[in-house]
């Protein structure tokens, strides 16, 4: 066993020093390897090294000849550029030499032409001064020659000169009219003319009375009723006076509201017919005619817009359309006056190029005021406006019923158009009423009014105020004055009066010799 053991042990490290001296071949084979490897790299490198070394020493020196080739190439052409520069400079330097030698010439001569002018004006003052005394010398001669002073001499020239711009001015004025007469007066009628022709509108006129018949006279004294009770309760009741004469059967009703005369007619035709006439009856019936008579206006209203042809207006303005057919002003009931300017208007419209739907809807609001006119305080226009505002009419609209009584300047065509057929309608034969009183009265203005003017003898209203024929002085007014004082004359009677139409100034000039054989 201990030789087992022996032998294993001495194996075993038999092993180990082989392995041992195994390991140490192994490393030095592997340095000698390394070191030949090492030794070869570094020759290598050492090669690499000198080949860089080399070709960038020929780099060098072949930027640094590109680089001297390029700096002399910059060099030749600086020196290029400063050549030609240096002779643009030179160029130029002759130019501003030769303009300077201008310039002094020129100053130089300046300087002469100065001093000439100088001595010029010099001799002009002098010239000037000598004028002028021989001015006032030949000034105070004339003076002395003629009788008159400066200012007597000039008084008469301008007088002579007034006299003669007073003639040209009346020519020029009247070749104008004559022409403008000539262009508008036919335009005009022909526009008129064919409106009046296509418009047929109703002429009758309202009266303030109505009169019922009676089936006998025995109604008379049913009608007054006992004490008469029956009359005073149909006369509270309605506001209408009842005139019960001897006329026979028939009763007079008397009222100058057209609505209530109205009422009262509709209530005892209605009480006729029943027969049962007492004050409670009577008060009964007069209140159902009475909203009779309101569906009546509305229905009127509704009428007169459909007739027109125009849309979208307010319900409380139809009503009071309808109230107008109750109105009459000057003897013209104002519903059938207000439809005939409405159809003017869109007539005259469609010939002017105006909106025509616009024109038929001023002229039939032109007068709206008037349906509350004796119930609010105010012109009809300022009622008409504010009617109009208020339910937001258009603007041209409410101008139009603002300005077709000339309260304000009209600006607009539809104004116009509006104010021409509301003095149509109105000065047509038959269509008014007037009391003598305001007619005497327009005619004595007009001949008030003509002979107010220098030089004017007499005047004579003629045509129911139509024609004015005005007789002047023959030694105060000249011919060529006939037109100025015509025009002077018709723009006073424009500015003073209101009158329906147009009015003709004829001026009349003549000259007349008498003798008187003895």
């Amino acid at each position: 066993m201990p030789s087992i053991i022996t032998l294993v042990v001495v194996a075993v490290v038999a092993i180990a020093v082989g392995v041992a001296a195994g390991f140490f071949l192994g490393q030095r084979y592997r340095r000698k390897t390394a070191e030949a490897k090492i030794g070869s790299a570094e020759e290598e490198a050492m090669r690499i090294v000198n080949d860089a070394i080399k070709a960038a020493e020929q780099k060098r020196k072949e930027t640094v000849i590109e680089a001297k080739d390029e700096a002399l190439r910059m060099k030749t052409e600086a020196d290029k550029e400063i050549k030609e520069r240096r002779s643009e400079l030179s160029r130029q330097e002759r130019r501003l030499d030769q303009k300077e030698e201008s310039l002094d010439k020129k100053v130089a001569a300046l300087e002469q032409k100065e001093e000439e002018q100088r001595r010029r004006s010099e001799l002009v003052e002098a010239k000037l001064d000598e004028l002028e005394q021989l001015k006032l010398r030949q000034m105070e001669k004339l003076e002395t020659i003629a009788g008159l002073t400066q200012e007597d001499a000039k008084h008469l020239l301008l007088n002579r000169l007034d006299q003669e711009l007073t003639h040209e001015k009346a020519m020029r004025i009247s070749a104008y009219e004559s022409n403008l007469k000539d262009e508008c007066d036919t335009m005009a009628r022909e526009m008129i003319g064919q409106a009046i022709a296509r418009c047929a509108a109703d002429h009758s006129s309202e009266t303030t009375v109505s009169v019922v018949p009676l089936p006998n006279d025995e109604m008379k004294g049913r009608i007054i009723g006992r004490e008469g009770r029956n009359i005073r309760a149909l006369e509270t009741a309605t506001g209408v006076d009842l005139i019960i004469d001897d006329t026979p059967e028939a009763i007079t009703l008397s009222s100058f509201d057209q609505a209530r005369r109205e009422v009262a007619r509709m209530t005892l035709e209605r009480l006729i017919a029943d027969g049962r006439i007492h004050p409670a009856r009577i008060e009964e019936t007069v209140e159902k005619c009475r909203r009779e008579l309101e569906l009546s206006m509305k229905r009127e209203g509704e009428r007169a817009v459909m007739e027109v042809g125009i849309h979208g207006i307010h319900p409380d303005i139809v009503k009071l359309l309808g109230r107008l057919k109750f109105r009459t002003s000057f003897g013209q009931n104002v519903l059938n006056h207000s439809l005939e300017v409405s159809y003017l208007s869109g007539l005259l419209a469609g010939e002017m190029g105006v909106n025509v739907t616009q024109a038929r809807r001023a002229g039939l609001l032109h007068d709206i005021g008037k349906a509350l006119d004796h119930e609010i305080e105010g012109s009809h226009i300022q009622i008409g406006v504010e009617i109009a505002r208020k339910y937001k009419e258009n603007p041209a609209i409410i101008h139009a019923i603002e300005a077709h009584h000339g309260d304000v300047e009209p600006k607009t065509p539809l104004a116009f158009i509006v104010m021409a057929a509301d003095a149509i309608s109105a000065a047509r034969p038959g269509a008014r009423r007037e009391n003598l009183e305001s007619y005497i009265k327009r005619l004595e203005n007009l001949e008030e009014i003509s002979c107010s003017f220098e030089g004017v003898e007499n005047a004579f209203a003629v045509q129911a105020g139509r024609e004015v024929r005005i007789m002047v002085k023959p030694d105060a007014i000249s011919d060529d004055q006939l037109i100025l004082l015509a025009r002077s004359i018709t723009k006073k009677i424009e500015e003073e009066l209101d009158y329906p139409g147009q009015i003709k100034v004829n001026v009349i000039r003549e000259s007349r010799a008498v003798e008187y054989a003895k």
